[in-house]
């Protein structure tokens, strides 16, 4: 009997970690996603990067800009093949939520994705207006981190 195969665990959410060293986050709204067949099984692969990504508001819809999608090319002979897509995407949100991201990005805020949602049946963007952090906010979160760390580890050795 041959042995049996591990099933691949598929992320359930694709994270952003750079927006919350990046920026201060602030509300966030839960929206959805107009994607394509390839993109969909992209997402649910876990084939998706955050990093760098952001949400822009034109003619009153919501688009995600500069997130990179790789998605699988059905070429013979080339066992995954992939090809990077940047392309922007568009998001779906309530007419009212969507004034209200405009009204609070031209207060000086930016939409920033955090999270990428794949359980269930639908793919869900977590979106969240934050305002940037100046590079010496940015050494004080590592400083506050690199202490927790000694500290958690100072406590492990008694």
């Amino acid at each position: 009997m041959p042995a049996k195969k591990k099933p691949i665990k598929k992320p359930s959410a694709i994270v952003n970690r750079r927006a919350r060293f990046d920026y201060e986050l602030g509300d966030e709204l839960k929206v959805g996603l107009s994607l394509s067949g390839p993109e969909v099984r992209a997402a649910r692969d876990g084939h998706i990067q955050l990093k760098g990504a952001f949400v822009t508001v034109r003619a009153g819809e919501l688009w995600l800009n500069n997130a990179s999608f790789s998605l699988k090319l059905n070429k013979r002979g080339e066992p995954g093949a992939r090809t990077i897509d940047t392309e922007p995407r568009k998001l779906l949100a309530h007419r009212k939520q969507i004034d209200e991201l405009a009204v609070r990005k031209k207060e000086g805020l930016t939409i920033v994705p955090t999270r990428l949602l794949t359980q269930g049946r639908f793919v869900k963007l977590v979106i969240a207006l934050g305002k940037g952090k100046k590079t010496y906010d940015k050494r004080e979160t590592l400083k506050r981190r690199d202490q927790e760390r000694d500290a958690k580890r100072a406590i492990k050795q008694l």
